[in-house]
């Protein structure tokens, strides 16, 4: 993805009806499936919160659209995460 046009933001809605600003990060491809990583946004007048980390998102495609939806267990998850951090430090 080129930095040319700077950050990408995109707004979520949480399950609390909360909406989150995510800062896309990279996109990766596992077993047929298009995962998505993301940053929480940090916004003006926010305190910074230590918890908010690696937002990962898979790309489900419903109805001709490309939506993004949570990790089905804790093991796609572990093992998404592991391939993005191997990707993300391998850049640098």
């Amino acid at each position: 993805m080129s930095e040319e046009y700077g950050p990408t933001f995109l707004t979520v809605t949480d399950d609390d009806g909360n909406e989150v600003v995510l800062e896309f990060v990279d996109a990766l491809e596992h077993n047929s499936q298009m995962y998505q990583a993301f940053f929480p946004a940090e916004t003006e007048g926010e305190e910074e919160n230590p918890d908010s980390g690696l937002v990962i998102l898979k790309v489900i495609h419903e109805d001709g659209e490309d939506l993004l939806s949570t990790l089905d267990s804790d093991e796609e998850l572990e093992t998404v995460y592991n391939l993005f951090m191997e990707s993300l430090f391998d850049e640098e």
